[in-house]
């Protein structure tokens, strides 16, 4: 049986604090403006804030490359807008998880500066540094960013690595003062209130310290499995001692994003009897459309192969740790544009995707503006676009002669940006989101798609998320074990949850082709009752024969709580 914790019971709502509220007209998001929607998120029924960098950075990549990790961003506010934030959630029997970025830090960091001062300095080693090879890099190892993951600096004569941004040095995990240093700044924010860490690509602070060449020159992270830089050696016992000098000490939340980790490789994360984090995010099933050259690579994705991987997550670490469900966040498109249709369904197949995520075994974890539909955008040029990565990407592809009209065509299903656009809170100038010019355009469908226009409407995408968090009051929502049904079905997705002697019987229609579903043998009822569904003319009281062969309709979503008898 599950141990019972809070945050297995907690419903966490992540802001991407640059595009959810500005209070001050400088078109960027804000601590105070986070703060004036409170009451917002109250209503709609979440546990948990999880808050991306709010640091001070100097944003070359949008606060994940941190100048000083105990002072907050100028634009953000200040560390007084931080506490207030603190307090009001706490006021409200809320919590508050803020981002840990410690694989690297910005160049801008003082730890940085000092490191490429001289080679003699004490903090050299704080980082990773090597000379080259001949007139090459010292190795043949790719940014995740695109390029060379080496960057030379003329005042020493050598290069440091930068899996990411050349303006993102990797600090080098091998060297105990700089985890003693990291575990000082986690003990510092934890002792202020916060009641957990989102661990930043947790599993690439291991480096293979041999640094070896990858099977093929100039090859992605992505063909040769970032096998050098992501689950190193030393990982799981760097993560035992953060956990024993920190983590152990407070009742808080982890969770960690952990590229390149099956289900079998998680159940030594978050076993709780090894004691390093609580779950993880994982991207087996996110990276279901990614080709052999990663994301801008696209594949078609399936069902079968979605709900396989789904399920091993489920079974697998049913009898070891816990689940983290999500299907989108600020580095991956919109849920219902991804894995739905944000046409002529968008309401049904939110609806229903919300459904998979909050009747699964685990923690949900909703992206901002999921809760109202919000879906990817088709900016007109690229000069809107405002992403790194999707920056880098046109300039290599324009570079190795692809078509620009190819390229923008990828970047319109899985650009980073279609998750950043802003909040859509009303259908004024800006979505409300601001009264001055926004830091990156607004998705123009916002006059149909806004908060103000959701909370008016009962039937909406965002009273079916109250309701779904009202449901997992119910024990059987968070800790019932997991059994799929009809696995070869091409499109419904079914599956049972039992807890003591409750039994909960969910059916999806994945797509907008009708769909029969035909009840197992197996699933043993007399009576039972719909708990919810997307469609409002279901009948409520059933018996067996009732569920014995039923259409769905395009994207229904219907959730059983099933009796013996």
């Amino acid at each position: 049986m599950p141990k019972k914790k809070w945050w297995k019971e907690s419903v966490v709502y992540q802001i991407y604090p640059r595009s959810f509220k500005d209070s001050n007209g400088d078109g960027s998001g804000d601590l105070k403006g986070i703060i004036s929607k409170l009451d917002y998120l109250q209503y709609l029924g979440v546990n948990v804030l999880w808050l991306c960098p709010v640091y001070r950075s100097p944003n070359v990549d949008n606060g994940y490359d941190i100048s000083d990790y105990q002072a907050i961003m100028d634009e953000m506010g200040t560390m007084s807008d931080w506490e207030e934030l603190r307090n009001g959630l706490h006021s409200r029997g809320m919590k508050l998880v803020m981002d840990l970025v410690v694989n690297h830090t910005s160049d801008q960091h003082d730890w940085f500066r000092q490191s490429r001062s001289a080679k003699d300095n004490p903090y050299r080693n704080y980082y990773i540094w090597r000379p080259g090879k001949g007139d090459k890099e010292p190795n043949n190892w790719s940014s995740e960013f695109g390029g060379s993951a080496w960057q030379y600096d003329d005042l020493t004569g050598e290069y440091y690595l930068h899996v990411f941004s050349k303006n993102q040095p990797d600090l080098n995990w091998e060297n105990k003062t700089v985890r003693y240093e990291i575990y000082t700044m986690m003990k510092w924010w934890l002792d202020r209130g916060v009641d957990g860490f989102r661990m930043d690509v947790i599993n690439m602070i291991a480096k293979n310290q041999e640094l070896p060449d990858a099977p093929q020159q100039d090859s992605s992270p992505y063909q040769w499995g970032g096998q050098y830089f992501i689950n190193g050696l030393r990982l799981q016992y760097y993560l035992r001692e953060m956990n024993t000098k920190v983590l152990s000490k407070y009742d808080i939340m982890t969770v960690g994003e952990t590229r390149w980790v099956n289900a079998d490789m998680a159940c030594i994360f978050v076993d709780e009897c090894r004691h390093e984090l609580n779950m993880l995010f994982q991207f087996e099933l996110l990276e279901l459309d990614y080709g052999p050259g990663g994301k801008w690579d696209k594949k078609d994705w399936k069902l079968a192969d979605f709900k396989r991987i789904l399920s091993d997550w489920q079974t697998k670490l049913a009898d070891y740790g816990w689940n983290s469900l999500f299907l989108n966040n600020h580095d991956h498109p919109r849920m219902v544009s991804r894995f739905g249709n944000d046409g002529l369904y968008r309401v049904e197949s939110a609806k229903m995707l919300a459904t998979l995520l909050h009747t699964l075994q685990g923690t949900p974890y909703i992206y901002q503006g999921e809760e109202i539909g919000m879906t990817n955008v088709r900016f007109p040029t690229l000069d809107d676009y405002r992403d790194i990565e999707t920056l880098n990407m046109v300039e290599e592809g324009l570079k190795n002669g692809k078509d620009l009209k190819e390229l923008t065509e990828v970047i319109y299903e899985k650009g980073r940006d279609n998750a950043r656009t802003p909040m859509q809170w009303d259908n004024s100038p800006n979505a409300g989101f601001t009264n001055g010019t926004p830091w990156i355009p607004v998705n123009p469908n916002y006059y149909e798609i806004n908060v103000e226009q959701a909370q008016s409407d009962p039937n909406s995408v965002f009273h079916y998320y109250r309701k779904l968090m009202e449901l997992r009051r119910y024990p059987i929502f968070v800790y019932g074990d997991y059994h799929l049904l009809v696995p070869e079905h091409p499109q419904i997705y079914a599956y049972q949850r039992h807890w003591d002697e409750d039994t909960l019987l969910v059916i999806l229609n994945f797509y907008q082709d009708s769909a029969t579903f035909i009840l197992p043998s197996k699933v043993d009822f007399a009576t039972g009752r719909l708990l919810i569904a997307n469609y409002t003319d279901i009948k409520v009281e059933i018996t067996a024969e009732d569920l014995k062969e039923i259409s769905l309709r395009p994207y229904e979503a219907r959730v059983y709580l099933l009796n013996k008898g």
